[in-house]
């Protein structure tokens, strides 16, 4: 019997006994799932075939009924899968209840609802239409104003990062240290300003006082709406940067 030495460094080695080390690597394996291999076949599984499962790699070692044991699973667990059409996958369902408010706040967050009805920024949901996830809103009050605020926190679990560059402020002050004359202005409401895609409004549905109504611009809370914002005006205003 001889003993085999692995050794993981830069490169992988292997040395049988006292005989001269050699080198060696693993071969990459790779196998598609055929359709006649897989108990379940249905239209479905076929779908899920052609558009995500024909991308996997599969051992090579598998024996045929350990394939479809695989293929089984896979199957079982198909809605975990993203694809084209739907880009986050199968989210869980977020039906989550409004929060308990004083009449006051109430009161305050018609007037908000009312305000973004009017501007087009949301729609109110139909009862006979399908209605996945419910954000719950509250109503924050700075400086005695009044501002609704989505809770959009488990969305934002879900989402992929757009780690776009921020500009800093201390550049900033930079640019205009020499400056003679400055000049600011505010874009009014600057995310509602940035059209949702029709695909992407299901994701956006926020529940009052037992009403749900979806946002057809982009809500202030989402994670990635501070990237998008600043792109947009990266691009708008990139000749005065």
């Amino acid at each position: 019997m001889y003993g085999i030495d692995l050794h993981n460094n830069k490169d992988r080695y292997f040395n049988i006994g006292d005989n001269k080390r050699q080198k060696f690597a693993f071969l990459p394996f790779k196998r598609q799932i055929t359709v006649s291999k897989v108990a379940p076949v249905s239209l479905e599984f076929e779908i899920l075939q052609f558009e995500q499962l024909n991308e996997a790699e599969i051992s090579l070692h598998l024996t045929d009924s350990q394939e479809t044991e695989l293929s089984a699973v896979l199957y079982e667990h198909r809605e975990a899968f993203a694809s084209d059409k739907e880009p986050l996958g199968k989210l869980l369902v977020m039906r989550r209840p409004a929060y308990p408010e004083s009449p006051k706040s109430r009161a305050a967050l018609e007037l908000h609802i009312k305000e973004l009805l009017d501007l087009g920024v949301i729609r109110k949901v139909g009862h006979n239409e399908e209605v996945e996830i419910t954000i719950p809103v509250i109503v924050a009050r700075n400086n005695g104003k009044y501002r609704m605020v989505g809770d959009f926190r488990a969305l934002n679990t879900y989402t992929v990062p757009d780690r776009y560059p921020i500009p800093k402020i201390q550049i900033f002050f930079i640019q205009i240290s020499q400056a003679v004359y400055i000049t600011t202005m505010d874009a009014l409401k600057g995310f509602h300003q940035n059209v949702v895609t029709p695909r992407a409004r299901k994701y956006l549905g926020i529940i009052v006082h037992y009403r749900v109504y979806e946002y057809l611009r982009i809500p202030f809370g989402i994670k990635n709406t501070p990237s998008h914002f600043q792109r947009m005006m990266n691009e708008i205003f990139l000749e005065e940067l």
